[in-house]
């Protein structure tokens, strides 16, 4: 039977506001380990400014330095990260390997939330967020509209990450905690198993009229727009230093989410990370320093270097796509990012658009997500209708540049 040490996974809290929390995970070695941590520990609401990366193939150890404040608590996160931690089994030498699993993984069952309210206000679908991250159920998909008796109608697809919420007792639990948080505006409530012909299509891809000529999918140009351009991100591929390893050294301003975004397309191109250190210069920039094989071999061709790159200059300049528009007299806001090849969306985006447009004192008229293809990648699309005649009457881009800011780790908003 496969076995991971208790021990793998070792958080030692921050030393004061504003301190780095240090996470140590030593674990057998498996190709998109890094990626995978790395998403859990951004769903927890934290983010790397550090790391240190050593492997021999067969077993690793990685150290994380992490700030933020979790939105779970940290006995759940090393939960969460041991979860991810490959199995391993002894041999003979009392040595320990990894073991790999003989059957995928099931898929997460989907479950239907639903919930209406007498009225809304201002920053309740973060609230609701929050309480759905704090109880570690996983959105999937979002509709909110107004029905024609102007109730409120929230459709919340989930997953459970604790795989439990069959039961009476998790829903009940689920159902509590979201009333605790909208509170007399509940006017019903509903937790049902999604019907499999409609999970089978999730996530449903948005309607007309989004367009490319609506919204651009492609590389920002780094001046209308106000965001780095590829041009900004130094990318160096070195197959001199080591006999064995490709050298990856990545120079790019530092953001929400970096590191996930790096493992992100290594993984995607079955790269394997065998060292790696990275940290922020001081000056808002990350330093990064990868030694990195493909089937155990350094990576020489030409043409798949240079796929990497671009991917890499894409991803890291710009990884999500903000704009906002008007369309049917309505301020309308659309937020994009690539999916992974496993089709998951980035974690807690939707968590921190809601909260962004919480702070800007700008109320959610209705909420669609969705899927769309652009060439050869797919992209998770929030289409948010905003209403801005109780808000803080923000121009337009205005609007753009503190939900792109605050999405990308570069916001100075004020906490509420």
């Amino acid at each position: 039977m496969g076995i991971i040490s208790e021990d793998a996974v070792v958080i030692k809290e921050a030393e004061g506001l504003g301190g780095e929390t240090i996470i140590t995970i030593s674990c057998p070695d498996k190709i998109g380990l890094g990626c995978d941590l790395s998403r859990v520990i951004l769903l927890a609401g934290l983010n790397i400014v550090r790391g240190d990366i050593q492997t021999d193939v067969k077993w690793c150890f990685i150290v994380f330095w992490v700030t933020g404040k979790p939105i779970i608590s940290l006995n759940l996160l090393r939960q969460r990260l041991l979860e991810v931690c490959p199995l391993c089994t002894p041999a003979a030498s009392g040595i320990y390997y990894f073991r790999p699993e003989v059957q995928e993984p099931k898929p997460m069952e989907i479950f239907l939330l639903k919930f209406g309210c007498s009225y809304g206000w201002t920053g309740l679908l973060h609230d609701v967020a929050k309480a759905l991250c704090q109880l570690e159920l996983g959105i999937k998909l979002v509709k909110v509209y107004a029905a024609p008796d102007g109730m409120l109608m929230n459709l919340f697809y989930l997953y459970d990450t604790r795989k439990l919420l069959h039961t009476d007792m998790r829903q009940e639990e689920a159902i509590n905690h979201l009333k605790s948080v909208v509170g007399d505006a509940m006017i019903s409530s509903e937790t049902e198993l999604a019907p499999a012909e409609v999970t089978a299509c999730l996530p449903t891809p948005l309607p007309p009229p989004l367009t490319e000529s609506k919204f651009s999918f492609e590389m920002y140009d780094g001046q209308s727009s106000g965001v780095p351009s590829a041009d900004a991100v130094s990318l160096l591929v070195d197959n001199k230093l080591s006999r064995s390893h490709t050298l990856l050294q990545i120079s790019c301003r530092d953001q929400k989410g970096l590191i996930y975004d790096i493992m992100r397309a290594l993984k995607g191109y079955n790269y394997q990370v065998s060292y790696g250190r990275f940290f922020t210069n001081g000056k808002g920039y990350c330093e990064v320093d990868l030694f990195i094989m493909q089937d155990r071999k350094k990576i020489l061709d030409p043409e798949k270097q240079n796929t990497l790159c671009a991917r890499l200059r894409s991803d890291l300049a710009c990884p999500l796509r903000v704009d906002v528009f008007i369309r049917d007299n309505a301020t309308e806001i659309l937020v994009a990012n690539p999916v992974e090849l496993t089709r998951k969306g980035r974690p807690l985006l939707f968590y921190d658009i809601t909260l962004v447009l919480k702070r800007l004192n700008i109320y959610i008229s209705s909420v669609e997500t969705g899927r769309h293809r652009v060439h050869d990648r797919e992209w998770e699309v929030f289409r948010i209708v905003v209403d801005e005649s109780d808000s803080s009457n923000l121009p337009r881009h205005k609007i753009k540049e503190c939900v792109r800011n605050m999405l990308m780790g570069w916001d100075a908003l004020e906490q509420p």
